[in-house]
């Protein structure tokens, strides 16, 4: 049998259908910003020696060029943290502008003499949270990681879903050898999503660790029974965030034991740089170039388990 010829009406309904389509299309907005990278740890506004401080629009530009889609900005509220104190509000205004790419954490310190308890604390979380904070960080405190006030800080975060990502070493959050106190803090706040960074937690890759190597960048080869396999396997609300010296030091330091944590811990595991000052210097991006990741993990990795955790899926 023969096939008819489309009528006008037909013509006019599947261009209209097709134009109803289109229009559905456009207007739906885009999931994410285009990049195959979400940064956990950057900041701004930092001052290094001579050169000049770090602004949204350069870190914004910065990202373009490296193929990253969202960052995370810091705060750092502690005395041990930087020698210029980086206010949440500071962060948050910064931010405000960009708020589809500049994602901004909020700080407290746990001495904060009028902050004592949970309760304050968690009402002053509440504020940040209500003007766009994600998350809680980066803490870093002159304290042990399992100061009193710190554990009443991340009960108060746990109760409110913010993640906490907190600079271990030892200065600041100090703990030992085999990372005892984060173990207790994960004990005593079982609700908690905690993301660990710097020297003291990225030494405990190795099982041979010396209360010296939780300050510097260890370079001898990984031993087994590092506390970072035993504490991601044991806490699944645990993850470790891979920027800084001390982040790519832990996976470079030993390349066919580092390819082998990326991917055998990839649910847990989140990229970062760490950027904080103009043409800084970062390793990550030639490291995992040359690690030849499977696509799953680099997926978890540079991207998704942090779009995960801060809700924006």
């Amino acid at each position: 049998m023969a096939r008819l010829a489309p009528t006008r009406r037909d013509l006019l309904r599947g261009a209209a259908g097709a134009a109803s389509l289109l229009a559905i299309r456009d207007r739906a907005p885009h999931r994410f910003p285009a990049g195959r990278y979400v940064d956990i740890h950057t900041h701004l506004g930092q001052r290094w020696g001579t050169l000049g401080a770090l602004r949204a629009k350069e870190l914004l530009e910065w990202m373009d060029a490296r193929e990253i889609a969202q960052a995370v900005v810091l705060p750092l509220v502690s005395p041990e943290a930087w020698d210029i104190p980086l206010s949440t509000d500071f962060v948050l205004r910064e931010t405000g502008p960009y708020r589809d790419r500049l994602i901004p954490f909020c700080s407290i310190d746990p001495r904060s003499i009028h902050l004592a308890g949970v309760e304050p604390k968690r009402a002053l979380l509440e504020r940040y949270v209500e003007a766009g904070a994600k998350g809680f960080g980066e803490h870093k405190p002159g304290v042990r990681i399992d100061h009193p006030g710190n554990v009443e800080l991340f009960q108060a975060c746990a109760e409110l879903r913010l993640p906490m990502l907190l600079h271990l070493d030892r200065i600041r959050n100090i703990d030992e050898p085999g990372l005892p106190g984060l173990t207790r803090v994960l004990e005593a706040v079982p609700d908690g999503t905690f993301i660990a960074h710097a020297q003291g937690w990225w030494a405990s890759i190795s099982g041979a660790v010396t209360p010296e190597m939780m300050q510097t960048y260890p370079k001898e080869k990984v031993a087994p029974g590092g506390a970072i396999d035993t504490l991601l396997e044991r806490f699944p609300n645990l993850y470790g965030d891979l920027s800084a010296g001390s982040g790519a030091n832990a996976i470079a330091r030993d390349p066919e034991f580092g390819r082998a944590f990326l991917i055998r811990r990839a649910d847990q595991l989140l990229f970062g740089t760490d950027y904080l000052r103009p043409e800084q210097d970062v390793p990550q991006f030639e490291l995992y170039r040359g690690l030849n990741l499977p696509q799953e993990a680099r997926a978890k990795i540079f991207r998704g388990n942090a779009r995960k955790l801060l809700g924006l899926e």
